[in-house]
């Protein structure tokens, strides 16, 4: 493989890495906004750009070793050491790859971290909901979690159908 081979997979894997920076943002607002809709939608697009990476990052590792047996380096050898070794224009090429490589997965690391906050709140708001709704009718026997025929929730005035099960 070469240089060129090499610098094709690492512009395949910073464009994998963009998309996901941007699933996972529209992710976050959707978590933000309390609109879960697409929620699982769009975290079945991030679990996809994810199989699509692991794919592009075996292809990256395979070329990057090519290229480090071509100029006398061990298997594994870092980007950085791997332009090092390389003459220009590759050594500026395999740079700036590097660079962006290392800021997109900060990124990445902050919005998936961002991500977890929000969920984790977003689970515990649910949890707190059912366990009001649990307590209040617990003590008159009333609770129920729904609505009427007008759209009125029912859960504040006791009446309607039991849709949560006290069994669990």
């Amino acid at each position: 493989m070469s240089l060129p081979d090499l610098a094709a997979v690492l512009w395949r894997q910073r464009d994998l890495l963009e998309r996901l920076v941007y699933r996972l943002e529209c992710e976050q607002l959707l978590l933000a906004a309390g609109r879960t809709r697409f929620l699982a939608l769009a975290t079945g697009e991030v679990e996809e750009l994810m199989a699509h990476l692991r794919v592009v990052e075996l292809q990256r590792a395979g070329a990057a070793d090519r290229v480090a047996r071509d100029v006398g380096l061990p298997p594994g050898a870092s980007l950085s050491d791997l332009a090092a070794a390389v003459q220009p224009p590759w050594t500026g090429v395999f740079v700036e790859h590097r660079d962006a490589l290392l800021a997109l997965t900060r990124e990445l690391g902050s919005l998936a971290e961002t991500n977890r906050t929000l969920m984790a709140a977003g689970l515990q708001a649910v949890e707190a909901a059912l366990a009001g709704a649990w307590s209040t009718g617990a003590r008159d026997g009333t609770a129920s979690v729904g609505y009427d025929a007008k759209g009125r929730s029912d859960l504040l005035s006791g009446a309607g159908p039991m849709v949560v099960d006290r069994a669990l």
